[in-house]
Order: C-alpha cells, then structure tokens, then sequence
C-alpha cells in the first residue's frame, strides 16, 4: 500500500551528522532536525541552544501558517521559479491537484521525500519521488504558490473572485517582453540554499502535474540580489552594486502589514479569499554587462546614485544612511525608485541574478529576475516602474524582456488546509 503523501518520511539514523531527506523530525520530536527557524528569522537553534545563521544549519522553514513561506522569510541563495498553464478544463481535478500539491510541498520543504519515494515501491510502477535530492538537508526550502489572472477567464468559474489588484501584467516604455517568458495561471517560486533541493521540488510538482498543467516558463536564479534581513550583509547584483539597500525586512511587521499582506478594506468583496496574502510581480530584466563593464566607475555611480565600494547614496558616508534625493542627479536609479519620488510606494523585493548561457552573438545572456511582493500592484510596482521606466538612466544598461503578475494566496493553515481552499469553496 502506497504511504500517504502527508506523513513524514523514515527518521535519519541515531548518530547521524545533519538531517537527510528522510531525517524529517527533531530530536526528541520536539520539532524538525535543528530547530525550526521562523519564517522571517535568520537564526535558528543549534543543539545546545546557541544561534547559528539559518543558512548554515540546512535546517527546515514551517511550511504551516497566515502567511506562505518565501516571502518575509530569510532570503535564501537559490531560487528555481516555474510558471503553469493549466491544461485540464475540470475544476475537480485543478481543487486536487492543488491538494496534491499541498500534501507534496509538506513534505518537500521539511525534508522528507514525496509519497513511498524513490525507490523501495513497486517494481512495475514508476517511483514517487524523482530521487535527485536523497541524502540532501532541507536547505530552508519554500515553495509559494501564485495564481496568475488568466486563471480567472472562466474556465473554472472564478471570474467573479479575481480581485481588482490582480491586474494583466502592464507594459512600459522599452519593454520588449517576450510571451513565451510572460503570464502563466499559476507559479511556483522554490527557494533553497541547495539548488538541487530547490530544482527536485519544482521538478517533483511538475510530475504530480502532469496531464493537469504543463510548464510555460522557469528560471534558475542564483546570488540573491536582495534580502529580508537588513542586518546581514546587502547582497550585489551583476553589476557590482549593493541591491535592496532598504527593502522591507521580514522581522518588521508592521511595514509588512502596511506594504506585503493583504487584509482589511484590501480583502474584501472579491479578494475576500486573499486575507493574509500577497501579489507578486515578477519580471526578467535581460543586463547588457559587456556595455557596463566598458563604462567609467563615475558614471556606474552616477546611474546609481550610490558608490559601489560603501553602497553610500551621494553625499553620504554609510549603506544605510538617509539619502538625500536632491544630491543626486535626477535620472539616477536610487532617486527615482525611492518611495518619496513615488508617493510612499514600497515593494518587497528578494529578486536573483540568473545567468543563461549566451545570446548567440557573444554577449553573455545574464541579468536580474525580479521579484517583487506588495499589497497591491497597482500602488506599489505600478508607479515605481512607471517612475523608472519614463527616466532612469540604467536603462540603456537593461530590458525587460519577461513579465508576469500573480496573486499569492494565504498560507496553509494546518494540515486539513491547502493551496488556494478559499478561493475554491
């Protein structure tokens, strides 16, 4: 008899090193291996009670909670994003592929593998699990699942609960969007510190999909370009520069709760299902490296308006004091993506660098994947990239060439719960 997809997989073996795929409960049972460390938090607990970063445990994130995981959460160092179109035309069976889903990512992101797992089934039958992440830690792997606007043309009788914050992804100046790398009905973002724990998740989603949805779009990414925990150290973005100097931090909850969630007048009438969600904006920015690296360091910093050894905005002697807009030139980045440029507009950001071999003219294929989670497209990226779109001298550096909008949907609360319930009953 097959094993049930939401029970926890065999327990590592007493002595062992760090937990495995099948190593899914703590010592003791008083929690999963090496602590759970918080959605948000950058530490967890070690043994004997001390604090180590997060990422240098392999430790797992809770899955369960108002809010999915891969959001606030700690940024993590690889990221594998894949986009859905749903090919069957029977809502029963999209509701259970998401509980599918759901049950999979359980157990994906604590470790253990899916179903009976790779091997030790039935010989005639292929395996549950794909088996490429055996023996591999959790790595802090996140799975966040979005819902794209396309998903709400009838099909399914959803039209009637899209809200009006999940806008078809808007076009600005310069964009040359290629839709072969735009949209999707539905997205997966995994996030890990292993890119093969995060790439055996995608994959293993994919497979339980298969005949229900087929993939449209995926990106690796790497070198997260910015983070949720302003007290590490700011990560660089393919140009060299300090990128999300003042992002929203996944401990501060009242700017998540004024910027991230939805809730209140925001979740009501048809986005009453999306209360304690989010919506994301995610955009594939193709960077013209060859061009940066042949342009002065002044000017790199010009176009910035921060210099590139500190991250320091003009006139200022540190990363994270105060910019002062007016010093630096009107077209520069910092300046016009700044919230006082744009009304008090803030974003979320934990976007990747993605390199993707070359682009058949000797110029390497390579930029940021944007990644962007507020409460409403519509005030937050909506009139940031507008700003930059119409001015910002980095554009001759840069295109974005792909472009979708998605509705995240609350967490899981628990184990009767799943992927998207309240907007299907």
């Amino acid at each position: 008899m097959s094993q049930p997809v939401n029970e926890p997989a065999d327990t590592a073996a007493p002595g062992s090193p760090a937990p495995s795929r099948r190593a899914v409960i703590g010592w003791g049972g008083a929690g999963l291996a090496l602590g759970a460390a918080a959605a948000g938090g950058a530490v967890a607990l070690t043994r004997d009670g001390g604090a180590v970063p997060a990422a240098d445990t392999g430790g797992a994130v809770p899955f369960h909670g108002p809010h999915q995981a891969g959001i606030a959460t700690a940024v993590q160092d690889r990221l594998h994003f894949a986009a859905f179109d749903v090919t069957t035309k029977d809502r029963a069976e999209l509701v259970q592929l998401l509980k599918d889903w759901t049950r999979a990512a359980e157990r994906l992101t604590a470790g253990a593998e899916v179903g009976e797992g790779a091997y030790g089934g039935l010989p005639e039958a292929p395996p549950d699990d794909t088996g490429e992440a055996l023996g591999l830690k959790p790595s802090r792997l996140t799975l966040t699942i979005g819902f794209g606007p396309s998903l709400f043309d009838g099909r399914f009788g959803l039209e009637d609960r899209r809200p009006g914050a999940l806008i078809d992804p808007p076009r600005f100046p310069g964009d040359n969007l290629d839709p072969a790398r735009s949209g999707g009905d539905l997205c997966v973002q995994a996030c890990a510190d292993d890119p093969q724990v995060a790439v055996h998740a995608i994959r293993n989603l994919a497979r339980i999909g298969f005949g229900k949805v087929a993939v449209r779009w995926s990106q690796l990414g790497f070198g997260k370009t910015s983070s949720t925990t302003p007290d590490a150290q700011t990560p660089r973005n393919l140009f060299g520069f300090k990128d999300g100097t003042r992002n929203v931090a996944g401990t501060d909850t009242a700017r998540l709760d004024e910027h991230v969630w939805v809730s209140g007048k925001d979740a009501e009438g048809p986005a009453a299902w999306m209360d304690g969600g989010s919506y994301l904006v995610a955009r594939r920015i193709r960077m013209n490296v060859e061009t940066w690296d042949r342009t002065s360091l002044a000017e790199q910093e010009d176009v910035f308006g921060r210099d590139k050894r500190e991250g320091a905005a003009v006139g200022k002697a540190k990363e994270h004091d105060e910019p002062f807009l007016k010093a630096m030139k009107p077209d520069s980045h910092v300046r016009l993506a700044h919230p006082d440029t744009n009304g008090g507009a803030t974003i979320l950001r934990r976007g990747y660098s993605f390199t993707d071999g070359t682009d058949g003219l000797g110029r390497l294929e390579a930029g940021l994947f944007f990644l962007a989670y507020q409460k409403d497209v519509r005030t937050g990226f909506v009139p940031v990239q507008t700003s930059l779109a119409r001015a910002d001298a980095l554009n001759e550096y840069i295109q974005h060439v792909g472009s979708a909008v998605f509705a995240i949907p609350p967490g899981v609360r628990d184990r009767d719960d799943w992927w998207g319930r309240a907007l299907f009953t």
